[in-house]
């Protein structure tokens, strides 16, 4: 129950819905007895046309008498207003049994109209709250989980919540209470038939528990493949060229089989035993009804305690108890089911973030004065990417990063941006910690422009608008001028309002970038980070590129890490890098001079080249 109590608080905002469901519930439970009851009458005017008719009102006489009563006073109604005509009795009784059974039904929709609300409200609300952990968590959270696996259970183990946790809702009240109701008319009854055959039902519920207790287990191994194979389809869509190119079809093939091959066995041992329930509830509530048949037989026609029309009714009511118990025994599987469900989506939920903003974190909104890396160590796991690292980066500079792969410069921008936290040292804006600002306000200082130029199934306008969601439409081609992305935006279909597809993949590598670095350019910010933002083009891309990116960078602050040692022959100072540490800086001149490292990289690029 710990995780059904978590679930139950997202009920809370919706908590009139479940006071109506509540108030709705009870009278359904109520006429659902009722609607057994009032078959007394209909039966004694059947079996019994020459009893007399009862002339003067009853009296009360105890809650034990109150079956009596409830006839005594029946009969002497009908009898006031249909009189001596049997026929005429006959049809009010009818009218009396169909009104009954048709206002049960009414207040039972009226409890699922608004129980539906409160359903679907905390399934947004778990949806939502899902969604926004996602996007807090930081980058390296996602480094370790497969994205399928997320998106299972956004999807997947959310919905089964809903079908389980929440189903409960629908019964907490209705089937209760039907059942309390139910066994209060059939004590009034017969409390000797009644003590009887609440001998036999603890033996049922024993019988029928015993069948749900790996359900958890069993309902966890369906959920985890499924969003293992889920992220194997992601996996195949987004590397599907690559696939293909190496013939990897079989081999991707192969393991969705043998993923799908174990959800298919872990679904059928679920499944199984799941709808084992219904059957097996049913059987045994079938037997209590036979041995009801047998000892009230005896007690009509041996005994002769107990009118036929009466256990007629009785068994009528006895029936009714069957459905309710049924869905709470069902109900109990759905929580084993829900728990597995339920502690994959808290896992997530719950998740403490490490780059959280500190309560007192302070709002930083002007750049003036210097970005400085002191002493700074970072690891990604084990191994150290950057230790001891120093660098200063003066406003209205620009300061390239170079070096082999492996050496920390995308770390550094990753750094900068408040990706990762450093392990040891700090980074400061303005002598302010970033640690010690909100990451909202750092990150709106900067802008970024990456390798892969990551776009969105949207619009060209809605794409660069990303940081600035309420710039207008001249404000958006200004930026794409900047940006030399103008001209093949108006050669478009539909100009800024054509839809790029998934991952802008209707776009050239060339007009990707450009896109990504208009939307940095829109937002305006004082620090520019460049990661490697022309490695991936074509000599004619990469010239378009490069002149909207000097256009972008003039007067402005800029980390520029680089591949191609021509896009930062013109930056203030050039880091060399090595192994997470500096072995060279200065202007390119002087690197040059140098004939140290530098020198060695570009004359290996002029040599490929």
């Amino acid at each position: 129950m710990e995780y059904f109590k978590k679930i139950i608080r997202y009920a809370l905002p919706y908590k009139k819905y479940g006071v109506l469901n509540i108030v709705f519930n009870v009278l359904y439970a109520l006429f659902s007895t009722l609607s057994f009851l009032v078959l007394m009458p209909l039966l004694e005017v059947i079996f019994k046309p020459n009893s007399e008719p009862v002339t003067s009102a009853p009296k009360f006489e105890g809650i034990t008498k109150l079956i009596d009563y409830f006839k005594d006073y029946m009969s002497f109604y009908v009898g006031e207003v249909a009189g001596d005509d049997k026929s005429k009795a006959l049809m009010m009784v009818v009218a009396l049994v169909i009104t009954t059974f048709l206002l049960k039904n009414l207040f039972n929709y009226l409890a699922m109209f608004f129980i539906t609300f409160l359903r679907n409200g905390v399934l947004k609300d778990i949806r939502d709250d899902l969604y926004k952990k996602t996007l807090e968590l930081p980058i390296s959270y996602f480094s370790e989980k497969r994205k399928g696996d997320i998106m299972a259970r956004i999807g997947t183990d959310v919905l089964e919540i809903q079908h389980s946790f929440l189903s409960i809702l629908e019964m907490l009240v209705r089937e209760p209470l039907t059942i309390i109701f139910t066994i209060v008319a059939m004590l009034l009854i017969s409390p000797k038939l009644t003590l009887f055959v609440f001998v036999f039902i603890p033996i049922s519920g024993y019988i029928i528990s015993l069948i749900g207790k790996s359900l958890k287990r069993q309902s966890d191994s369906v959920q985890q493949e499924q969003g293992y194979f889920l992220s194997l389809i992601e996996e195949t869509l987004g590397g599907l060229k690559v696939i293909k190119a190496f013939n990897g079809e079989k081999g991707f093939n192969s393991k969705f089989q043998k993923s799908t091959k174990r959800f298919y066995n872990y679904s059928n041992s679920l499944l199984n035993r799941t709808n084992l329930a219904s059957p097996t509830s049913e059987f045994l509530g079938i037997g209590v009804i036979a041995v009801l048949l047998w000892y009230g037989g005896r007690l009509v026609l041996v005994d002769q305690s107990l009118d036929g029309e009466d256990f007629i009714a009785y068994m009528g009511l006895a029936y009714n108890i069957l459905t309710p118990a049924k869905a709470i025994s069902k109900a109990s599987y759905g929580v084993k089911k829900g728990n597995a469900a339920a502690e994959r989506v808290l896992e997530i939920i719950e998740t403490e973030n490490p780059l959280a903003d500190k309560p007192n974190a302070e709002t930083i909104s002007d750049f003036n004065e210097e970005i400085v890396f002191d002493n700074i160590s970072f690891a990604y796991g084990d191994d150290y990417v950057l230790e001891d690292f120093n660098l200063k980066v003066p406003k209205g500079q620009s300061v390239a990063l170079v070096g082999q792969s492996g050496s920390g410069k995308s770390t550094l921008a990753n750094l900068s941006s408040r990706f990762y936290d450093v392990n040891m040292g700090a980074i400061t804006i303005d002598g302010k910690d970033i640690k010690d600002l909100t990451k909202d306000s750092v990150r709106s200082l900067m802008g970024l422009v990456t390798q892969d130029s990551i776009l969105f199934n949207d619009t060209v306008a809605r794409n660069i608008a990303l940081g600035n969601p309420e710039a207008d439409q001249a404000a958006i081609e200004a930026a794409a001028k900047v940006a030399n992305a103008h001209e093949f935006i108006c050669d478009l279909p539909n100009g800024y309002e054509t839809n790029i597809g998934d991952g802008g993949g209707k776009l050239s590598g060339g007009q990707k970038q450009r896109v990504s670095i208009a939307r940095a350019v829109l937002k305006n910010p004082p620090i520019m980070i460049l990661d490697e933002a022309t490695s991936a083009l074509d000599t004619e891309s990469e010239r378009l590129v490069q002149q909207a990116l000097e256009n972008m960078m003039k007067n402005r602050t800029s980390l520029v890490i680089a591949h191609r040692l021509s896009t930062i022959q013109k930056a203030d100072n050039i880091v060399v890098m090595e192994k997470g540490k500096i072995v060279e800086q200065g202007t390119h001149q002087e690197l040059l001079a140098k004939n140290g490292v530098y020198k060695k990289l570009v004359d290996m690029q002029s040599f490929e080249s």
